[in-house]
């Protein structure tokens, strides 16, 4: 089995295992009396997201893999898991609120807002790179970009109006 090949398998066994813990937390959430505000752009985030990934399974899963690139790659599943590991039970693929709790604020969070749109606005970028498609690194970098300025403002309204600010 080629590298390109494995880490093509790598990358959607993890999405679909994060798709799931999304879909627990989400039930688990909303038992405790979370909402779900602003679906109405779910529907494109993952249409972006999965045409991204099963494009790269046509055009990269034969392609030789540029180490360096793919070493980026793997560093950003590092800052991937501590985002995950910052909000727990809290990681949603939807923007889902529990009311009246406050915001979390370690792990990255201590530095900035959003920084799991960070991270996946680089493996958008990175991981065609790895595979040297750089048209597909702009092309799909481009519609994310699009889609997380509708998502980032929907998602920084509901945290204001939901959640409690952090008392230092």
């Amino acid at each position: 089995m080629s590298l390109s090949l494995a880490l093509l398998i790598l990358v959607t066994l993890q999405r679909m295992s994060e798709l799931a813990w999304a879909r627990r937390n989400t039930r688990r959430l909303k038992a405790r009396g979370a909402v779900e505000v602003a679906s109405g752009h779910y529907g494109l985030i993952v249409l972006v997201h999965t045409a991204w990934l099963l494009g790269l399974w046509v055009l990269a899963w034969d392609r030789p893999l540029a180490p360096g690139w793919a070493g980026v790659y793997v560093a950003l599943q590092v800052a991937r898991f501590w985002v995950l590991a910052s909000l727990g039970e809290r990681w949603t693929t939807r923007i889902i609120v529990l009311p009246r709790t406050p915001l979390v604020r370690t792990g990255p969070y201590r530095f900035m807002n959003h920084p799991n749109y960070l991270v996946v606005a680089a493996e958008i970028a990175v991981l065609p790179l790895a595979f040297g498609l750089v048209g597909y690194a702009i092309l799909f970098s481009l519609l994310n970009a699009a889609v997380l300025t509708v998502r980032i403002r929907a998602e920084t309204r509901a945290l204001k109006e939901f959640c409690q600010p952090q008392v230092t």
